[in-house]
């Protein structure tokens, strides 16, 4: 829960920086070392967010022109509270958004506030909306930042909740009650309401000039979210009032959903499907609703739109293949980007953060396989690049491994899209190795870095990552029922994947291991099910175990038909649910799960490990306190990998690596 010593946390955090990396575990296991980056509206100052001990972090601002040296201006204890997103609303002030997740009365729960702070560490103050002793209910969301407003006066536009209130023997209430919109000013905490609260508004969208364009508003089925989504839009000036944009079905991925707004084409940019795969286009906002194809792909979804600076301008799009594509729609930033790929070092990708109100200066980020990122600063006008800020510098001296796309041949002939990581130096032939599914299972993998491929690869395993039918990224029909509902099909193609491993010589069959997370680790644990003998250990991060039980945890929500529609129901939850199934397991199990965890109960890893235990099976159980489900701690990550690493190498016969 966030603390009432709220403020005081947030500047007083101190724990010390994590100690420098000693091991493999805690150099791949460390988290990025650049959580956020932002670049200040005159190009002078940049901000950026850091790990510290636990789940906490700290943001620092840099004064460029005064030499480059950091400064400490805030910072979140991790217990609970963590920074995210920090940007800059004015040359001297931040705002940032405070993340925390909590258990009370046995319930677990998330909380977010919007705060703002000056780049020296002065004037801290909470954004969100306040809410008196004799609110209705707690809100949860503190709301968010849409719209930093062109000027340099420190206002934003925020949505906020409004919470009604009663007072109990006096006349004296306040009745507003939903999300709506007001004009901020994030020094005085003056405001001014700019769109009124509405109960099933979900968000806004504004065109970066200060102009609220679009509303998303819920569509109930009853007490119950339908999952389908009511988009309004609005003149700039707001004369009109709403109309109709368009209506979105998350069940069918049918109808536009609009994404930005572009105040000089006077259009809203969003997705909808073309031949069973998302494309992108825009809808004239003049009244005509006029719709125009910007981009469609044959093979996969247009799935990324590129915005860059504080009024987020949209500069491109971007899609996966085998790799992630950027177009851009000006020449000359398509022209940087490829300059900037060939002239930096290991630049595979290229992307664009912040960008000054001038656009002379912008941070540019730099990725491949073998590089796990690193900032730049970019001065147009200068035409020079400046190195700011490694992403992960606890890995420098460590050779990574190169990422190669692959195919497997399921076996029913269908082609599967993945990824193979061998260790570094090594022949690709008769090594142990690792199946490492993705998680969601609504998700793809990338090809790019990996931290945990890249681990496994480093201490001598092959990694194979497939995009097994029920991913998304490659339209309908490849998604098909998705992967808990048409989880034979996910299944089967995970398990052909270690069979392709094991073909091709890569993998020793005695020694062929299966990892994942999340729904991950519900595929690693399903495939002992559908085929006991083929993986010799079963790695399970934060796994999903019972189907019946998933859907379960919804109950009491506003989401549990959207839930029990997604999971389905019939015989396949049953045989689909591999804590039901333990008696088939012949693989030794390791399960690890955060207590916290919001997506997936920490139940779901308990309870996996009582029916492996009452089979009569080797399992392991390990649990973190007040984690969720990313583990965002460096030592327990290290802790994860290190672990992980001996109980396969226990498993499959391997000696120790340095």
């Amino acid at each position: 829960m966030l603390r009432k010593s709220f403020l005081v946390a947030l500047l007083l955090a101190s724990t010390p920086l994590y100690a420098q990396a000693k091991s493999a575990a805690e150099a791949f296991g460390h988290r990025e070392g650049i959580e956020d980056i932002a670049l200040s509206p005159d190009g002078t100052k940049v901000s950026y967010i850091e790990p510290i001990a636990g789940q906490g972090n700290r943001l620092y601002t840099v004064d460029l022109a005064a030499g480059g040296v950091p400064k400490a201006v805030m910072a979140a204890s991790g217990d609970p509270e963590r920074l995210y997103n920090c940007d800059w609303v004015s040359n001297a002030r931040l705002v940032c958004l405070v993340y925390a997740v909590s258990e009370l009365a046995g319930e677990r729960f998330s909380a977010t506030r919007v705060v703002a702070i000056n780049s020296d560490g002065s004037n801290l103050k909470v954004l969100s909306k306040r809410q008196g002793n004799n609110a209705v209910r707690f809100a949860f969301s503190g709301g968010e930042v849409i719209d930093l407003l062109p000027g340099d006066d420190g206002a934003v536009l925020m949505g906020r909740e409004y919470v009604p209130e009663n007072k109990t023997g006096t006349l004296m209430s306040k009745d507003e009650d939903g999300y709506g919109v007001d004009r901020v000013d994030t020094n005085k905490l003056a405001s001014k309401k700019i769109v009124p609260p509405s109960r099933l508004a979900m968000n806004y969208i504004s065109d970066g000039k200060g102009n609220v364009r679009i509303m998303s508003v819920m569509v109930q089925d009853g007490a119950y979210d339908s999952g389908r989504r009511r988009f309004l839009y609005r003149a700039a000036d707001g004369s009109g009032g709403w109309k109709l944009l368009s209506e979105w079905d998350t069940y069918g991925d049918t109808g536009f959903y609009p994404v930005a707004v572009d105040p000089v084409e006077n259009v809203a940019y969003g997705y909808e499907e073309l031949d069973g795969r998302d494309a992108l286009y825009k809808v004239a906002l003049d009244g005509s609703l006029k719709k125009t194809l910007v981009h469609a792909r044959p093979d996969v979804d247009v799935d990324g739109l590129l915005m860059l600076g504080r009024q987020k301008k949209i500069v491109g799009l971007s899609y996966v293949t085998e790799k992630r594509r950027a177009v851009y729609f000006d020449p000359e930033l398509s022209k940087l980007s490829k300059s900037l790929a060939k002239a930096l070092p290991d630049a595979a990708m290229i992307s664009f953060g912040g960008m000054s109100s001038d656009e002379s200066k912008v941070i540019v980020g730099a990725w491949s396989d073998t590089n796990p990122g690193q900032y730049y600063l970019f001065d147009k006008t200068a035409g020079s690049v400046s190195p700011l800020l490694a992403v992960r510098p606890e890995l420098e001296g460590y050779k990574l491994a190169q990422v190669k796309p692959v195919t497997v041949k399921a076996a029913d002939g269908t082609d599967v899209p993945a990824y193979l990581t061998l260790p570094p130096g090594s022949s690709g032939k008769g090594l142990p190795a690792i199946v490492m599914p993705h998680g969601g299972p609504s998700a793809r993998d990338e090809w790019g870095f990996d931290w945990l491929a890249q681990f496994y690869a480093n201490r001598g395993f092959a990694v194979l990552q497939p995009n097994y039918r029920g991913s998304a990224g490659y339209g309908d029909q490849w998604y098909q029922e998705n992967g808990f509902i048409g989880w034979r099909t996910a299944i089967n193609d995970v398990n052909d994947s270690g069979r392709w491993l094991v073909s091709e010589g890569i993998a020793d069959p005695a020694k062929l291991a299966i990892v994942g997370w999340s729904y991950g680790g519900y595929a690693a644990l399903q495939s002992a099910v559908v085929d006991p003998d083929l993986f010799k250990a079963i790695v399970a991060i934060a796994p999903v175990t019972d189907l019946g039980k998933l859907k379960e945890e919804n109950l009491g929500f506003t989401n549990a038909r959207l839930a029990n529609d997604f999971i389905g129901s019939g015989p396949h939850i049953a045989d689909g649910s591999p804590a039901r199934h333990a008696e088939k397991f012949k693989a030794p199990v390791a399960l690890f799960h955060g207590d916290l965890d919001l997506n997936v109960a920490v139940f779901q890893s308990k309870n996996m490990a009582d029916a492996l235990k009452s089979a009569g099976k080797s399992v392991d159980l390990t649990l973190y306190p007040k984690l969720d489900h990313g583990l965002e701690d460096s030592a327990v990550r290290a802790d994860m990998l290190a672990k992980s690493d001996a109980f396969l190498r226990k498993a499959m016969g391997l000696g120790a690596v340095p």
